[in-house]
Parts: structure tokens; C-alpha cells; sequence
């Protein structure tokens, strides 16, 4: 599919200064950082690279990218480094996928306390699998796994939850060997459903006790004790949203599956059909319709808006490992596992190893060969050349 002729940054650079000035008190500081990078991301004012063909001496000028995790020009290089170091960590067993939802009325207040409830998601719900596949009537197994935050639905309005790629089995609780599933997932999803809705809103209790939770505009009302009882009480109306996929290949076919979750962003370029006369048109697949692909067009601004709930606290860590994957376990028991399946000893240690490969950073337009590197410019710098020598090459 051949990319648009414009990205999120055309977009952001022709509204987002107007969404600026008539939202000034409602965005956050955070809100304007990832605007002005993804506005700025690959242009001049970055800085930028002089790079050489290794075959036929061509030059070109290569603009530096914003890195900001919300900008989607810049996930590929990220996610290609990430999936390295994933590789390593795999086992030579089935996986399942299984996703953890919040419910449209949590919506409000996850965007009013991104850092706690979103926080709280990845602790629910990771305590909620860990629990029921350790229970002997289900697993009776230690399992490790992959968690990963979306917050965006495919119209990009606000859809917070995880993404969790679990080995299908575990260690025994004695660590002594590996348990297989006995069935296509462990646990039927009903039960997830209802553990993970008990722990999710006892941990709401305690952030509200605490006075960990805000309660801004609308909210105000839950602000008081009856009325966030009553709150909590409702979230028990209805079955919480819990579903397991069929599980899938082994090492391989993860690693592709991973690359599809990991690092994405709220909106992709390639998914850009239009930006005329102030409006965005992008694709969209509606699920409650067989997943049929439909095209959706909203002004500049609601677009810009949608986008910008997705924008992520600072620091916020969005890719997180529990259980027998958790950091602090991952170094003794990962050998355990693979030596409890019999796999082949890894060459070299499992320690992350320093890159020794040359940079090679795009292809040469002319011939095809790689580009290297062979001077760095400051934004200064680069404003001080001609016109014609700043002409750049986007080698995203």
C-alpha cells in the first residue's frame, strides 16, 4: 500500500497551533511536548546528517527524528531493536493473546488519572492471570508474560487495554518442570472476566481511601464517598471485557505477532486517506461489523483531539513482564524453563550485548548501496547553507 502525501505531522503543523489557542487551559504540558516534536520531527529544525553512498560517493541530507513515542515515523527503528532483545527470551511452546479491557464508564476518569489507572490495568490484570494459573484446577503452574498498553480504539477515541502474550504453560510450582496446557487456553475467559473486574475496583477503593484519584469537571460528584460507592457499584452490572485468542505458532510467528503490538501509536500514516480543506479522512475497521473496513472523516481539530488522548504521563512505562519474564526473575528462572524443555543451550551469555555493527542508516537512491554517515549538522548549521544544498532525503 503506497504511503499519502501527507502524515500526522502535515496535520499537526496546519492546525495545531489553532487547537493550541482555543484549548490552551485543557492541555498539559505533556500534550504540547509531543505537538511540537511530531511538528518538528525530520525537519531542519532538528538538526540533521550529512550521508555518503559507500559505492558511488552520492550525498544526501538526512533530517534528525523527534524519537517521541507518540510520533509513528519514529517506532520502527525502536521496535526493530526491541524484537532483538525479545528473541532471546523465547520458548519452543504455543502462545495465546489475551486482552484485558476497561469499560466505557472507567473512561473519564482513566483520562483524568492516566498514571494511576492505567497502572492499576497492568497490576489487575496481570495479578488476575498469575492467580488463576497458578490454582491447580486450571494450571497449577508459575507463568511469565508480556504485557502492552493500548489506550485507542480504531476510531482513536479513548479504548484503554492490554495486550498480554502468554507462553501457553508454565513452570510447576516447585519449579521442578514444565506444566503444558491441557486445553486451548487455561482458564475460560469468564473466569478472567469476573477476577480481574473484583481486583481492578479494589484497587480503585484503596486509590480513592488514599486520595490518590482527581476528580476534575464532570467528576466532581465522585469526589464525594457515597457517590464513588454507588460508581463502584455499577461496574458490577456487567460482564468486563476479557478475550483470549486461539493460540498461535512458536518463537517465530511471536516475534511478527509482537511487531504488530508493541510499538504502535493512536494512528499510523498509512492509514491517512485525506487531508482536504481542514478535514481528515482515515481508514478504520469496525468490529462490531465483521471488522469491515470503512472510512471515517472528522475536522483537523477533533482529529488533533483524539489524538492527544492517547498521549502517554511522562515516563510512563507501556511495555511491562510478570511472573517467571518479571525483571528481577527473568535472569534464573528463563534458563530454567528452557533447560525444563529441553531447548539447546544458548551461544554466549543472555546478557545484552554491545552492538559492533556499522551504522548503516538508508539505501542510495542512485544505485542501491547503504548510506553511511559522515557528518553532523545543528539546526544552526543547516540554516546557514543554501537552499539547494538543504535539500534532504526522508530516509524513514
Amino acid at each position: 500500500m503506497n504511503a499519502p502525501p501527507f502524515e500526522v505531522a502535515d496535520i499537526v503543523r496546519a492546525a495545531g497551533k489553532n487547537l493550541i489557542e482555543k484549548n490552551r487551559s485543557r492541555l498539559t504540558w505533556q500534550h504540547l511536548r509531543v505537538l511540537r516534536a511530531i511538528e518538528r520531527c525530520r525537519t531542519a529544525a532538528l538538526g540533521g546528517h550529512l550521508d555518503q553512498c559507500s559505492r558511488c560517493g552520492h550525498q544526501a541530507i538526512s533530517y534528525n527524528s523527534c524519537r517521541n513515542r507518540h510520533c509513528g515515523k519514529c517506532q520502527t527503528n525502536a521496535r526493530d531493536r526491541w524484537l532483538a532483545e525479545r528473541e532471546k527470551e523465547l520458548l519452543p511452546v504455543p502462545y495465546v493473546h489475551v486482552v484485558f479491557t476497561l469499560p466505557h464508564q472507567l473512561s473519564q476518569l482513566a483520562l483524568a488519572n492516566k498514571r494511576i489507572l492505567y497502572d492499576l490495568l497492568f497490576r489487575a490484570s496481570a495479578a488476575t492471570l498469575l492467580e488463576i494459573a497458578a490454582d491447580p484446577k486450571h494450571l497449577g503452574a508459575d507463568i511469565g508474560f508480556m504485557s502492552v498498553l493500548h489506550t485507542w480504539g480504531q476510531n482513536v477515541l479513548h479504548h484503554p487495554h492490554v495486550h498480554c502474550v502468554i507462553p501457553a504453560g508454565g513452570l510447576s510450582l516447585d519449579h521442578q518442570r514444565w506444566i503444558h496446557t491441557r486445553y486451548a487456553f487455561f482458564v475460560p475467559v469468564k473466569v478472567l472476566s469476573r477476577v480481574f473486574r473484583g481486583k481492578f475496583t479494589a484497587g480503585l477503593k484503596r486509590a480513592f481511601r488514599k486520595g490518590q484519584l482527581t476528580f476534575p469537571g464532570s467528576l466532581h460528584a465522585l469526589a464525594h464517598e457515597p457517590a464513588f460507592r454507588s460508581f463502584l457499584r455499577s461496574l458490577f452490572r456487567q460482564d468486563w471485557v476479557v478475550y483470549a485468542k486461539p493460540p498461535f505458532g512458536g518463537p517465530q510467528h511471536v516475534l511478527h505477532y509482537l511487531a504488530r503490538y508493541t510499538h504502535r501509536v493512536a494512528i499510523s500514516n498509512h492509514r491517512l486517506v485525506n487531508f482536504v480543506d481542514g478535514r481528515v479522512t482515515f481508514r478504520w475497521k469496525d468490529y462490531a461489523h465483521r471488522s469491515k473496513q470503512k472510512l471515517m472523516t472528522v475536522t483537523a481539530d477533533e482529529f488533533l483531539r483524539r489524538f492527544l488522548l492517547h498521549v502517554l504521563p511522562h515516563g510512563f512505562v507501556r511495555i511491562r513482564f510478570f511472573g517467571v519474564l518479571a525483571n528481577r526473575r527473568r535472569k534464573s528462572l528463563l534458563p530454567l524453563c528452557r533447560q525444563l524443555l529441553q531447548m539447546p543451550p544458548r551461544a554466549g551469555s543472555d546478557s545484552i550485548q554491545p552492538k559492533t555493527c556499522s551504522r548503516a542508516v538508508w539505501q542510495c537512491p542512485r544505485c542501491g548501496e547503504s548510506m553511511v554517515l559522515i557528518q553532523r549538522f545543528t539546526a544552526k548549521e543547516l540554516n546557514s547553507q543554501p537552499v539547494e544544498w538543504r535539500v534532504h532525503i526522508d530516509s524513514s
